[in-house]
């Protein structure tokens, strides 16, 4: 099994090293996506030696980043990628049971759920963002029977001759909303397993009008729509689809 590791980062100097260090010892192939960050973070990796790293000059979303990390895994011959983030909210003692879910070879989409048994030793989310979890959660199952418990979690793992079959273009932080529909349009293998709910820093933000909870709602109910028509409009191909390379520089 050919498996990558992929972390989405964006200006997270306090952390980046920690976590790099850490999720190594679970496993050693790791791409990291420097998405424009300008706090040193870019310094930090690219005195790295042990790492993949595609790096950007500006910012391109969230959702982007995770776009592209496909793209290099599906051209660089990899089988599995799980992604998680880089803020200490995802454990990378989790990852062994992420892989042992993937070597049943049972699932497509193996997704991390913050909610699915909750512990004791959980923190407790902003209330507007498990409003806005539990909303969009629902609306989602209602629609495609997924039977998620967690729709943001980014601590999943995918298959990558899965992914190749989706139209993924949403750069931003409703990707979940593209990605779920188009999940369930493609008839995709999905299971939950779960991760601890960690939230180190409460006052971390969206950004812009993004952190009004009204407004986020709003814009991923849109996102949920437009893609929801657009399947309609266009319904997935059956055929498998080589993805396209990610417009980016690659350092090894």
């Amino acid at each position: 099994m050919r498996l990558l590791i992929a972390i989405p980062v964006f200006n997270e100097l306090k952390y980046v090293d920690r976590v790099l260090n850490k999720v190594r010892q679970f496993w050693p192939d790791v791409l990291v996506v420097d998405d424009g960050s300008t706090d040193g973070t870019g310094q930090i990796l690219a005195a790295r030696s042990d790492i993949r790293l595609i790096r950007r000059a500006e910012n391109r979303g969230y959702g982007q980043s995770l776009i592209d990390a496909f793209a290099f895994a599906d051209g660089a011959g990899y089988e599995w990628v799980i992604t998680m983030d880089c803020d200490e909210q995802h454990e990378p003692e989790m990852i062994p049971h992420f892989i042992r879910e993937i070597q049943t070879d049972r699932w497509d989409i193996v997704s991390g759920s913050r909610y699915l048994h909750p512990r004791s030793n959980d923190d407790l989310p902003p209330t507007d963002r498990r409003a806005v979890n539990v909303a969009i959660t629902t609306i989602l199952n209602d629609l495609f029977q997924l039977g998620l418990t967690d729709a943001f979690c980014g601590f999943k793992a995918h298959r990558v001759s899965a992914m190749r079959r989706l139209r993924l273009d949403q750069p931003g932080y409703p990707f979940p909303l593209q990605l779920w529909p188009q999940v369930a349009a493609a008839k995709l293998r999905l299971t939950e397993i779960p991760v601890r709910l960690i939230y180190n820093d409460p006052t971390r933000h969206f950004g812009g009008a993004l952190d009004d909870a009204g407004v986020r709602l709003r814009h991923y109910l849109d996102v949920l729509t437009t893609e929801v028509a657009r399947l309609a409009e266009h319904p997935l191909s059956s055929a498998e689809e080589p993805a396209a390379e990610p417009s980016c520089c690659y350092c090894p």
